[in-house]
């Protein structure tokens, strides 16, 4: 084989990605393996953004990988920290020799005949075009468009005589110091940005259609920090901080969902003490329940502290148009603006926008279901991490990875070499995989290319990760789902299975090769 043929693809170098070659490395030391990645960089989300306090929204405990202790005792990291964490865990798994830079991945082929993925991708250093083969494939690109954020046309936006930036392509020349702010927004990136902005920005409007639910933590963890006064292990910390974390961010999902009046009584109760006087509570009060939309956090109540000392407001209201010098609402009211920022969501994609193919038939993502919320189903010897949106992403990274290490050291020991999940078509609900959790914008745009939600197990994706780790780590491996095989030598007939899979959804009782089965 050429040397761009390898047993494992891995399809970017963020956090999934990173983990995904680690684990790799640890449980699976003979296979070989590159990691395809378009940035010049490691990091994925966290080398692109880099607007002004970009930082975790979810806790770095829970955040941070299980084979590799978080040792600061931030409860949400910084952009900069967060890199630095992802480059020194590849560098002391010996991830980072494996790393191919400025690979844009354009086209992935599967050929059930041959066994295995062609894969092409451009290097835009050179522009030219590489094709690499594997036995498997990792896509690990995360859920959005890196080339471009969500970004809505508004009305004059053409007169406006300032600066329109979006934060997904924060503009390094940028200076914002005594200058008037808008922030276009109400999620985690804008309550990110405006304090973060308003200690040198002269004032700073966070400007929303709609309030969200927003809750304040402590800037440092005070449980971590106490341990370690104590002389307490930092792994044992670790692991401490995070087995709390877990129980509290599933126990706070699922009484959202089951008591969300109650919730939503605390969390606003919550809100009014941080607020003072001069906040207007009602900017804060949201129309929809808790955990409908992806709860926002904020250490130490920072946006809240800036709404109360006025270097900051909000404001409530649509856009009517831009003006020369800022927004006018429907209200009447116009805002000052010297610089707009639209942190107005993301698009997003599947796969980091390359097409999936499998033998010569496109895959339509959004007609598909995920096997454990890992495999798509019809495509052969490929997983896709896809993380939590209720919780912190790299907690389903984790689990995904710890699988497909399972699954390969099984299919080794058997002799299999092609392995694909398939769904009966009452196996696949109308609703996504995604809108099963979070009815947020991004998700509700995406409908169109995430895979459907299962109407049962393996197919129901579960988002808890209680059940998911069960499943994951201890399931048995051939469940009646799975289809194993050998892959043929070339010119000979397709190879007889190597055994019998079980009896269960989507096979019938005859013995199944994945070789000799359509991929698509």
């Amino acid at each position: 084989m050429s040397g761009n043929h390898f047993d494992v693809l891995v399809i970017g170098a963020g956090v999934s990605g990173i983990g995904t070659a680690c684990h790799l490395v640890q449980q699976c030391p003979g296979k070989t393996f590159a990691i395809l990645e378009r940035r010049s960089a490691i990091g994925g989300t966290w080398d692109l953004f880099r607007y002004p306090g970009i930082r975790s929204d979810s806790d770095m405990y829970t955040f941070g990988y299980r084979f590799r202790p978080w040792r600061g005792t931030k409860v949400l990291a910084d952009g900069p920290n967060i890199r630095a964490y992802l480059e020194d865990t590849a560098a002391r798994y010996g991830v980072t020799e494996h790393i191919r830079f400025r690979r844009k991945v354009t086209r992935t082929s599967w050929s059930t005949r041959e066994g295995l993925w062609t894969v092409e991708a451009t290097d835009e250093t050179t522009g030219e075009v590489e094709v690499y083969t594997s036995r498997f494939l990792a896509g690990c690109t995360g859920y959005y468009d890196y080339d471009a954020g969500y970004r809505p046309t508004f009305p004059g936006e053409d007169r406006f005589t300032g600066r329109i930036v979006h934060p997904q392509h924060w503009p390094e020349d940028l200076d914002y110091r005594g200058k008037r702010v808008v922030v276009i927004g109400s999620g985690a990136t804008a309550v990110t940005l405006v304090p973060a902005m308003a200690r040198d920005a002269e004032h700073v409007t966070m400007l929303q259609r709609s309030p969200s639910y927003i809750m304040p933590i402590p800037e440092h963890d005070p449980m971590a920090t106490a341990l370690r006064r104590l002389g307490v292990p930092a792994g044992l910390v670790y692991r401490l901080g995070r087995a709390r974390n877990i129980a509290l961010q599933r126990a706070v999902f699922v009484l959202s969902r089951s008591l969300p009046t109650l919730v939503r009584r605390v969390l606003l109760a919550v809100v009014r003490g941080q607020l003072g006087s001069r906040v207007d509570p009602r900017h804060f009060s949201p129309s929809y329940n808790p955990w409908d939309e992806r709860l926002c956090v904020v250490p130490d109540g920072d946006l809240f502290r800036s709404l109360r000392r006025g270097e900051a407001s909000v404001v409530t209201d649509h856009i009517d148009t831009f003006t020369e010098k800022g927004v006018r609402l429907k209200s009447g009211e116009e805002l000052p603006a010297d610089i707009i920022v639209t942190a107005t969501g993301l698009v997003i994609q599947i796969g980091g926008g390359a097409t999936i193919e499998v033998d010569g038939e496109p895959v339509a993502t959004r007609e598909r279901v995920i096997y454990k919320g890992v495999l798509i189903d019809g495509v052969p010897n490929a997983m896709f991490v896809i993380g939590y949106t209720n919780a912190s992403w790299t907690l389903k990274a984790d689990l995904a990875a710890e699988y497909f290490c399972r699954l390969l050291r099984h299919m080794d020991r058997h002799g299999y070499t092609q392995v694909v999940a398939r769904a009966r078509p009452d196996d696949r609900a109308e609703e996504s995989a995604m809108g099963s959790a979070l009815r947020s914008g991004y998700i509700r745009r995406g409908d169109a290319v995430i895979p459907r939600q299962g109407t049962r197990k393996p197919w129901k994706v579960l988002n808890d990760y209680y059940r998911d780790a069960v499943l994951l780590r201890r399931g048995r491996i051939e469940d009646g789902v799975l289809r194993f095989g050998r892959t043929a030598a070339p010119g000979a007939r397709p190879a007889e299975p190597a055994r019998p899979v079980g009896i269960g959804a989507g096979t019938d009782r005859s013995t199944v090769d994945a070789s000799s089965q359509p991929g698509g």
